[in-house]
């Protein structure tokens, strides 16, 4: 390999073009803010990804609640339709 052609000059824009692009990739796949050329994070960016963090944070509690609820009543709609007519019928005398 020629070190003074223009091979090399290419070679090496398109290493580091390609760096950048996959830093990149693999930020926006883990959440985190893409960087500017330089490798910084504009602060409205940051402080944006911060503030959907934490209401995506909020919506998942309430979403886990939400599912936790939703087992508790098919868990008793199962028991009803799986006991016999006549425990149901019984319980439900008792609870009169």
């Amino acid at each position: 390999m020629n070190w003074n052609g223009p091979e090399f000059v290419i070679a090496l824009v398109a290493i580091s073009t390609i760096g950048w692009v996959v830093n990149n990739w693999i930020r926006a796949r883990h959440g985190y803010a893409p960087t500017d050329d330089w490798g910084k994070v504009t602060p409205e960016d940051g402080v944006e990804a911060t503030r959907k963090v934490a209401l995506l944070t909020g919506e998942n509690e309430r979403l886990h609640g939400q599912v936790g609820r939703l087992e508790e009543r098919i868990a008793v709609l199962e028991r009803i339709a799986t006991d016999p007519a006549t425990r149901t019928a019984r319980e439900i005398d008792s609870l009169r």
